[in-house]
């Protein structure tokens, strides 16, 4: 949908995005071939109507009528038009434009973004007008000249993701309460900060719980009591779940070779990254290429 969206705007310019921070556009756009799948490095909230099919993360998601979505660049996606018209809106935006100071939590840790999160809603008629008068806000202050514009579009984003929030069941919080909930709130994000993989010559560096404790400055047998009493999971358990979901989307969206796949997952070597595949899935990484 990216690519397909994009070429559909009149003067539409990333690096417009890069020096702003955010980008505001209206979607308009009929059915044509399925974009080639691609990634971006900020953040996306759109708001659309129409028959879609998302594809986020190794899932497809069929939706109908109108629904809000939030797209991490961390986690890849892309989507099909499977109506004769799609409308809407999309804000992009970079997570340093959002985040007014270091102390704030890392977007990565809202349930709307995070790994295993809720990106999608359906939305009812109030909401969508609600959304639509927040939307053409934001539109309407991209382009003007008030001084604090960039304050108030930072507002109206804030706006859009506290709406969503209401709509998420309270269980899908997430509350530091202790130090082990902590370094695992920061493993958490690192491990989804090596992705995603954008070249098979710049591999993952992050590779095993000890690699991941040296760069948290903690003891790898802290780190491994810490993760498993907040998930329930092995350190390495939730690598290697990552690390796969990462294969499932390359294989899918990318023409890379397996070999290519696998080097840029920090595997030498193809069998070494076949072995892998198929302990961790049962099936063999050739099995689930699109």
């Amino acid at each position: 949908m990216e690519d397909q969206l994009v070429s559909t705007i009149s003067g539409f310019n990333t690096n417009d995005l890069k020096l702003k921070g955010f980008k505001v556009y209206e979607i308009e756009t009929a059915v044509s071939p399925v974009p080639k799948y691609s990634r971006r490095d900020f953040y996306k909230v759109c708001m659309i109507t129409g028959k879609t099919l998302i594809h986020y993360a190794d899932k497809g998601i069929e939706l109908d009528d109108t629904f809000l979505f939030f797209a991490n660049p961390h986690i890849p996606y892309s989507s099909e038009v499977l109506c004769p018209e799609q409308t809407g809106y999309a804000c992009l935006f970079t997570e340093e434009f959002l985040k007014t100071n270091d102390r704030s939590e890392s977007l990565q840790q809202s349930p709307l973004f995070k790994l295993g999160g809720t990106p999608l809603f359906t939305l009812d008629q109030e909401q969508k007008e609600f959304l639509t008068t927040i939307y053409k806000k934001m539109l309407k202050e991209q382009d003007a000249d008030y001084v604090y514009k960039d304050e108030l579009v930072r507002n109206y984003i804030n706006l859009i993701i506290h709406e969503a929030l209401k709509l998420e069941p309270s269980d899908n919080f997430f509350v530091h309460k202790n130090a082990s909930s902590r370094i695992t709130s920061l493993f958490l994000e690192l491990l989804e900060r090596q992705f995603p993989i954008e070249s098979p010559v710049s591999p993952l560096i992050l590779k095993t719980a000890q690699d991941y404790a040296a760069r948290l400055s903690v003891h790898v047998n802290h780190l491994n009591r810490s993760v498993r009493e907040v998930t329930g999971k092995s350190t390495t358990t939730l690598i290697t779940d990552r690390i796969i979901i990462e294969a499932k989307a390359l294989l899918q969206h990318t023409d890379w070779s397996i070999g290519d796949i696998g080097y840029g997952l920090g595997f030498d070597y193809p069998t070494h990254f076949n072995n892998y595949f198929k302990k961790a899935t049962g099936v063999v990484p050739k099995s689930v290429r699109a």
